[in-house]
């Protein structure tokens, strides 16, 4: 196996113990997907998905099903793959060129806020940094149909971090480490957000504000790392728990 493919597999895989460490896990459903670089699929599109049917936590680099953007198997697999995730992140993965990495979660702060009629609100910390950031897709139903997809591409535009209207949440990035700083941010919004609601009126945050907060997340900024330091933190937190996802090592 290339090693760059191989790097990726135990990255993607050790996401995927993240994700089950952190609770944003939905049963056997959501996905968490990576491109391979074309010089590993010679020319192709190929990407990694995790193998229907499993839980996050039995997610390993070697089960991971490499794919390209129209569902077949690359290679072999013993596991199918969700046609609901095989279309959204194809879409994304083909659609728009930087995005390497592709997260969608339904966790429950993110599926009310997906819900909400004003969206994602600007009074918090975390929404601040996500100023001029954040897309809104509206629902079409289960994402099992291809002709949504270019719609997909047309909502995100630009913005890394979205909201799948009546969904869930997603981001993309450059890499593993900057889709989850995205994604961690954006999750963290919509808690705060849903927490703050029980308490009645909120305090907004002026634009202007928002705007330097925006301009001051490093943690999304590539010459920053674009969030490596804190993914390798918590791949040392889930290899203490549990290292078996690195099964290709």
């Amino acid at each position: 196996m290339h090693p760059d493919e191989l790097r990726l597999r135990n990255e993607l895989a050790a996401c995927y113990r993240i994700f089950h460490h952190l609770g944003w896990t939905e049963l056997i459903y959501n996905h968490i997907t990576v491109r391979l670089p074309e010089s590993v699929s010679g020319g192709e599109r190929h990407f990694l998905i995790n193998p229907f049917g499993l839980c996050f936590n039995e997610v390993t680099a070697s089960n991971l099903v490499k794919i390209d953007l129209q569902g077949r198997v690359v290679g072999e697999s013993a596991h199918p793959v969700n046609p609901a995730g095989f279309m959204l992140h194809s879409a994304i993965h083909g659609g728009v060129a930087g995005a390497h990495c592709v997260m969608h979660t339904h966790t429950t702060a993110g599926s009310a806020v997906a819900c909400a009629a004003a969206g994602l609100s600007t009074d918090n910390f975390y929404a601040a940094m996500l100023h001029g950031r954040v897309a809104y897709h509206d629902f079409e139903g289960i994402t099992v149909h291809a002709d949504e997809g270019p719609r997909v591409v047309r909502s995100i535009g630009n913005a890394q971090a979205v909201i799948l209207r009546n969904h869930g949440l997603l981001s993309w990035g450059a890499h593993i480490a900057q889709a989850l700083a995205y994604l961690w941010t954006l999750q963290r919004a919509c808690e705060i957000q849903v927490a703050g609601a029980a308490l009645g009126s909120t305090v907004p945050v002026p634009e202007a504000v928002q705007r330097k907060a925006s301009a001051d997340a490093l943690q999304f900024d590539l010459r920053y790392g674009g969030g490596r330091d804190v993914f390798d933190a918590l791949v040392r937190q889930v290899d203490r728990i549990d290292p078996s996802y690195r099964d290709l090592d």
